[in-house]
């Protein structure tokens, strides 16, 4: 028998719910259809993959229905406030038994709202859907769904807080056993076997890689002996309950020379500054560019195509996304910092990167990663 373990309250769960609704009212919604992971976790507490279509249909009024393979009630049971579903078999159509759902429980003239940005709804399957459902309008709700997510719950936090713990943790460790010699591979499998006696969701350790240039940051994990002069680049994802935090920092191998050490100085004071700035109400865009004007008109960076920031929270491991670009600083970004909202921040330059987990309060921020902000040395 499966006991049911909610990740959050009733209450929060119903919070969410009561939200999303007042949308679904303001638009002329009367039937959500909720498929990508992210946003099926945020109102079901269900997060297994798109092995085959599923989702959750949420009415104006009354329970949602989830829709969903049998074989995974198991843990759909386990993690979930809902009380109706239907488990379809493998050799089932899952839309068609979306459509004979949606006609059993009385929605057949209803304004179905779906996300047109959704990974999940591909075209053949919109398609599909209006074929079984000619009597239902389509409408979009694009947007929303990221718009609630965007500030996270002290529940939410606190899983991102724990999750930056082990960061740390895990970064301190690998720093450690770093030196001449050793490989990208052994920081991996210390990371590893940290996140993995520390309780994160899985061994998943991130990007270690060799830092060269201003392009390292989505490097390759290798194999070669690190020699004297090399710098080791790690950036750190371990998940708690799905909520991510993110860690950056350089290691040089052997002895840091003097440019190196500079630049490392002048990375964190820029992004210190970055870090006072940042406050509820200011725009992303103002904050980006106190990272990428310096960058550039110091000469530390010939170009900067990057984004400087992102927001973090949950990110299921069947997501084709690797990284949350709900809300991202760059220079056209005109969105304002809310409190509750986390970012992971980061600066780059000369195979050097440093970057923290960062929380907006009320007043200011707070950096959930706790590493010492140095450029770090392994003999």
């Amino acid at each position: 028998m499966t006991t049911n373990q909610l990740l959050f309250s009733l209450d929060e769960y119903h919070q969410r719910v009561a939200r999303v609704r007042k949308h679904m009212q303001q638009r002329n919604v009367d039937l959500l259809l909720v498929d990508q992971t992210e946003f099926l976790f945020y109102l079901t507490g269900f997060s297994i993959s798109e092995n085959m279509y599923r989702a959750c249909l949420l009415p104006l009024e009354g329970d949602p229905v989830m829709i969903l393979r049998a074989v995974d009630e198991g843990p759909f049971l386990e993690h979930t406030w809902m009380s109706d579903y239907v488990g379809f078999s493998d050799w089932e159509d899952p839309l068609e038994v979306i459509a004979a759902v949606v006609r059993r429980k009385g929605w057949k003239n209803s304004t179905i709202g779906i996300d047109e940005e959704s990974y999940c709804l591909t075209l053949r399957r919109y398609r599909q859907l209006q074929e079984l459902l000619p009597d239902n309008r389509i409408a979009d709700f694009s947007g929303v769904l990221e718009q609630l997510r965007a500030s996270k719950s002290p529940a939410e936090i606190a899983y991102v807080r724990q999750a930056s713990h082990v960061c740390d943790v895990a970064m301190a460790e690998a720093i450690a056993e770093a030196g001449v010699g050793t490989s990208e591979r052994d920081a991996a499998a210390v990371v590893h076997g940290c996140f993995m006696r520390m309780g994160a969701d899985t061994s998943r350790a991130g990007i270690i890689t060799s830092g060269n240039g201003d392009a390292f940051l989505h490097g390759n994990l290798h194999n070669h002996p690190l020699a004297s002069g090399d710098i080791l680049h790690m950036e750190l994802l371990p998940f708690i309950r799905g909520y991510s935090a993110r860690l950056m920092r350089p290691t040089v191998i052997g002895e840091s020379t003097s440019k190196q050490r500079e630049i490392a100085e002048r990375l964190l004071d820029i992004q210190d500054a970055q870090f006072a700035a940042m406050k509820p109400g200011v725009v992303a865009a103002e904050l980006d560019s106190m990272v990428r004007k310096p960058l550039l008109s110091e000469g530390l960076r010939s170009s900067y195509p990057n984004i400087s920031g992102y927001s973090l929270g949950y990110f299921p491991l069947s997501t084709p996304r690797t990284s949350d670009f709900t809300r991202v600083f760059r220079p056209n970004a005109d969105w304002v910092l809310q409190p509750g909202m986390i970012f992971h921040m980061y600066v780059s330059a000369s195979g050097l990167a440093f970057s923290e987990t960062v929380l907006v309060t009320e007043t200011g921020i707070e950096l959930l990663t706790k590493s010492p902000r140095k450029l770090s040395v392994a003999a």
